[in-house]
């Protein structure tokens, strides 16, 4: 019979019983990669807990952490659960109003940040967030008025107050509720104040049960993890090793991804289709311009690939010919791509946006399996997900056991389960806006079942409806110009309200630097390249083959490409990179505006 918890930290508590001597994480550091056991991972996070009771951190109080991704913050966030308290989560990126209306909102106790940078914008306004009682940094000293202090010195009183008080500690973990808050989880906001998720104790556990009876992962596994933990798709996962014991190797620099796969070696890694994208980018475009041979093999290979992947989906493998032709395609090709990721890697998993499914079909051919998964922050991230035993590309998957899905009459998909919030922090209206008497979770997304598996087409307060009376998912055609040009960074279909669908679009700059370089370009900056007759041309077939077969009033009519990328830095962007359509579309109003100055295009 599966083990039940009564909450996150008596569940982390059993691991560290159960498994004590296995690795736990693996961090990097001057020496390379240092593994950490479950034990090991016990006395800090215990010495933390108690730091943070000794601080006056209450039950169900929030201490909010303010870091990007590594194993400090992994290690806070199970310490203030295990004192009874509930992490609230910031990204680092958040700008100093947005932190200090997280703080105020959530009633925010206690800080955990990154670095003394960190905290020092925060006690620069210390007045205006007075429930604040201290900030406890990861990095950096500490102030002589012990308003901000270390880690270690949190720990150290940890120990402290520890001894004075044997078994409260564990007593402290027995009491935690299974309906307590565990996490508040503020909304990244693509539109107007962000809103804080209150998720409890149940919605991870219930995560972690239902992750654990998929049988998709084992004790044996290792994970790459460098998502957000800010984000609802990193503590799903969390709470998933804490259940299932696998190890997990920590590095939330994006930049040294492709590095670390190499020194890792890891069996799954989760990844938004950003990166999916890029690496596919990279090596098509690379392979392209090597031309000749080198062209020619590497399209033989993904042809093999493409009938290799039909049998295989229908649960056959290759024999005869067919089997010879694959092994030397995995040998020519297939193999740089698996030895790029470690070697060892049995599946990707993508969620946070919708993963285009000519993508997930080009790594499948390659042999590389990427299951693409659905949900949302308010549903604690995990809702469907394709499998290694029931994948179907084109769709997130089917429900998690134990959850439902709904579709309503307008096409929005209805959610109901253990994972869904318990509410908006202090927004009571807006709660009730999104779930209804019943219990039913309102998602905002559209879609339909398909034989058990859950298709979204678009957002809903995102599709398009002209001034014709036509509705066009902008996802739907961001997407095909995605796969169809390997030079696009992001780009954004706009069309509400008006006559014709348009499109800003921007250019990967590594990318098109490259393409400049190879085509008279040479010297120029990123601004005079996307600027130039040579890269519009570059880009106008690709408008086409995104018009091809979709309907007359769904077509880009007219385009424009963006003097500079869109990123997080610029604000166009969420920390989990997904497009922020209001700002971008305000960004850029003028350029769009100019599109419809004409309007005799027909319909």
């Amino acid at each position: 019979m599966a083990e039940t918890f009564r909450s996150v930290p008596q569940m982390f508590l059993h691991r560290v019983g159960k498994t004590p001597d296995r690795d736990a994480f693996l961090f990097p550091d001057e020496n390379g990669w240092t593994a950490l056991s479950w034990r090991q991972v016990g006395e800090k996070v215990k010495a933390i807990a108690c730091g943070l009771r000794a601080l006056g951190l209450g039950d169900e109080e929030r201490a909010s952490i303010l870091s990007a991704t590594r194993l400090d913050w992994i290690l806070a966030d199970l310490g203030i659960l295990a004192a009874g308290g509930a992490t609230t989560t910031i990204y680092p990126s958040s700008t100093t109003p947005d932190c200090l209306f997280i703080l105020q909102d959530s009633g925010t106790r206690l800080l955990l940040a990154e670095s003394r940078e960190q905290a020092d914008r925060i006690a620069a306004k210390r007045s205006e967030v007075p429930d604040v009682k201290a900030i406890v940094v990861f990095e950096g000293t500490g102030t002589d008025d012990g308003y901000v202090l270390t880690l270690e010195q949190l720990m150290t009183k940890g120990r402290e107050w520890d001894a004075a008080n044997p078994g409260r500690y564990e007593a402290i973990v027995d009491a935690v509720r299974t309906d307590a808050l565990a996490t508040l989880i503020y909304t990244s906001g693509t539109t107007g104040r962000p809103k804080g998720v209150e998720l409890t104790h149940d919605c991870w556990l219930y995560e972690a049960e239902a992750i654990d009876e998929l049988k998709l992962l084992n004790e044996d596994d290792r994970q790459y993890f460098w998502l957000p933990l800010a984000h609802s798709f990193g503590k799903v996962l969390e709470a998933a090793q804490l259940r299932i014991g696998f190890s997990t190797a920590v590095d939330g620099r994006v930049e040294k991804i492709v590095e670390n796969l190499g020194q890792v070696k890891p069996t799954f890694v989760a990844a938004v289709p950003r990166i999916f994208e890029k690496i596919y980018n990279k090596v098509t475009t690379g392979a392209k311009e090597a031309g000749g041979a080198k062209w020619a093999i590497f399209s033989w290979a993904f042809g093999v690939g493409r009938e290799v992947s039909k049998l295989r989906l229908a649960g056959q493998e290759p024999t005869g010919l067919l089997a010879l032709k694959h092994k030397v395609a995995h040998a020519l090709v297939f193999s740089k791509l698996h030895a790029l990721f470690g070697g060892r890697l049995r599946c990707f998993v993508s969620g946070s946006a919708p993963l285009a499914r000519p993508l997930g079909e080009f790594f499948h051919a390659a042999g590389i399996i990427v299951l693409e998964g659905y949900g949302l922050t308010e549903t604690s991230a995990a809702t469907c997900v394709n499998t290694l035993g029931k994948l179907r590309f084109g769709t997130v998957g089917a429900p998690l056991p134990g959850t439902r899905i709904q579709i309503a009459e307008d096409g929005e998909i209805l959610i109901k389960g253990r994972g869904v919030m318990r509410g908006y922090h202090n927004l009571p209206d807006q709660t009730a806006e999104t779930l209804d008497a019943d219990g039913w979770l309102h998602s905002g997304d559209i879609g339909h079942v398909e034989d058990g598996f859950v298709k979204i087409t678009d957002r809903k307060k995102d599709l398009i409806k002209t001034s014709g009376g036509k509705y066009v998912a902008p996802q739907m055609l961001e997407k095909r110009l995605t796969v169809a040009c390997p030079y696009v960074s992001h780009s954004l279909a706009h069309g509400d309200n008006r006559n014709f669908v348009s499109m800003l679009i921007a250019l990967d700059p590594e990318a098109i630097t490259k393409w400049a370089t190879a085509h008279g370009l040479v010297g120029k900056s990123y601004p005079e390249i996307v600027a130039s007759k040579e890269v519009r041309d570059l880009i106008a077939p690709f408008i086409d083959e995104v018009n091809k077969d979709v309907a007359s009033w769904e077509q880009v009519k007219k385009w424009t490409i963006l003097p500079a990328d869109l990123t997080l830095e610029g604000g166009d962007l969420t920390p989990s990179m997904k497009l922020k359509r209001k700002t971008v579309e305000q960004k850029y109003r003028s350029q769009l505006d100019g599109f419809y100055e004409e309007t005799t295009v027909r319909l």
